[in-house]
């Protein structure tokens, strides 16, 4: 079946992963989505050089990580929602092409706030695009190969994001932080030719007709307030104005969702202990993981006085580790199921945390920063791929599309709240990125904290999947 003939539902998925076809679904999903993955880590390594040229605070270094963050998080429930209803591949093409557009924006932002404005609307394109990926996946291949496609999914689409800061860094090295934008426009084009080809149609033909806009916009809010009060906790009223507002609009957001005939998300997704499980562990495991990136990278700039490029090639280890470990844990874990994975990597990224306590300005890459990286790259090789595919798993085929949104929405959420509340949590604000010794201090609480953060990800993750078999991941 060719892209160009009528669509299929997701119970008339037949495509095997050996076939050339099966090859291009592949490359369009992992091009497409390692595209928004790789500009979510790519920035972190970028931070500094923004700050120095645009005069900005931490405060806004933190905005642009989390502008994107925060639209992301909010609407990609709702672009899993169109794409089940219009055409995954369609949606997901339109996602590719705003994100490059938004991307070029960012490339040209004069200012710190017009570059977190543009990051915002490159979160919008990526909410239209991410969900999709997984769900051309989940809903074209047959059923005994959607394990392995997931797996090699969450290998590579995980390289992009763990390479993100040697890309970063190389692109700041050679020429400018607004590079690290551009790059997505070849990429977007690419991706664009190869899904409007090469990738079947799917969709739900029992989506709903409407949508569930409201509900965005409540959550975009909620998300909005609590992340303005979280990162800007010195400015008074104004915060604790935000914060309420923010809660309140996700209190608005849960009563109109249960009582909406079609929500952004079936209730019955949330009858599956193994979705809310893996979900909980989702949120606590990518919280750490946003902060560690963004502080890490920060770290080492500062404090050890690394270039863009050397700390981008400090993290080079994570990105091995990945491509060559996940694939091997994905077809693990449908072996003899997830759960043991999903306890003992979270934990593993706990010890490689602490580890990263050792990174100062004092002592060799070999022997201060090497020994954590590598750990912490363990743990997420390890978790990865039976994490992306046990959520799924967990959830009836038709909803493929609003299950990936749900745990992406997670991880981003996870990473949003993160990001703005640990900083100020452990004492960074204003210029403290400039000064060695406050920056330090910070830092080191901070990876107490993610250590923790991840030690509670492999508790959810044992005390979730009790009693869950290998078919978790492969119905």
């Amino acid at each position: 079946m060719t892209a160009t003939e009528q669509p299929v539902t997701t119970t008339e998925a037949a495509v095997r992963i050996g076939t050339a076809q099966g090859r291009w679904i592949l490359a369009a999903a992992i091009l497409g989505s390692g595209m928004a993955f790789l500009d979510g880590s790519v920035v972190y390594v970028a931070v500094r050089a923004i700050g120095d040229d645009l005069g900005a605070s931490l405060a806004d270094l933190q905005w642009v990580i989390n502008a994107y963050l925060l639209t992301l998080a909010a609407l990609i429930l709702l672009g899993g929602s169109l794409g089940d209803r219009f055409g995954r591949r369609r949606v997901f093409v339109v996602g590719v092409v705003w994100f490059a557009v938004a991307s070029a924006a960012c490339a040209l932002a004069p200012t710190a706030a017009l570059l977190i404005g543009a990051r915002a609307l490159q979160g919008v394109g990526g909410a239209l695009l991410t969900p999709g990926s997984l769900a051309m996946i989940q809903a074209s291949f047959c059923a005994e190969d959607r394990a392995r496609a997931i797996g090699i999914w969450s290998g590579l689409a995980g390289v992009t994001t763990a390479i993100g800061p040697f890309v970063g860094g190389w692109l700041i090295e050679v020429a400018s932080w607004r590079y690290v934008f551009w790059i997505n426009v070849p990429l977007a084009v690419a991706v664009a030719l190869v899904a409007g080809r090469h990738v079947p149609e799917t969709r739900d033909p029992q989506a709903a007709h409407s949508f569930d806009v409201a509900g965005a916009l409540l959550g975009c809010l909620g998300l909005a307030g609590i992340t303005y009060a979280l990162i800007e906790s010195g400015d008074g009223t104004w915060t604790y104005a935000a914060g309420a507002g923010g809660v309140a609009a996700l209190a608005a957001f849960v009563i109109t969702e249960r009582r909406r005939r079609a929500p952004m998300v079936p209730p019955t997704l949330f009858a599956s202990r193994v979705f809310n499980s893996t979900n909980a562990l989702t949120f606590v495991v990518y919280g750490a993981l946003g902060v560690l990136m963004f502080l890490l990278t920060l770290q080492l700039q500062v404090v050890s006085g690394y270039t863009a490029l050397q700390a981008g090639v400090a993290l080079l280890p994570v990105t091995v580790l990945m491509l060559v470990l996940s694939g091997w844990s994905g077809a693990l874990a449908a072996r003899i199921g997830p759960r043991l994975q999903l306890s003992i990597g979270p934990l593993v990224g706990a010890i490689g945390a602490l580890m990263l306590l050792m990174v100062d300005g004092e002592g060799s890459y070999w022997t201060r920063v090497l020994p954590g990286v590598f750990v912490f790259g363990l743990g997420l090789a390890a978790l990865v791929a039976p994490l992306t595919a046990t959520v799924l798993a967990a959830a009836p085929d038709r909803y493929a599309g609003i299950a990936s949104g749900v745990n992406n929405a997670v991880a981003r959420a996870g990473s949003l709240l993160a990001v703005a509340a640990l900083p100020v949590a452990v004492g960074l604000s204003g210029d403290d990125y400039r000064d060695a010794d406050a920056f330090s201090s910070g830092y080191r609480a901070a990876m107490v904290i993610c250590a923790v953060l991840l030690a509670l990800g492999g508790a959810a993750g044992w005390w979730g999947l009790r009693r869950t078999s290998t078919s978790a991941l492969t119905t």
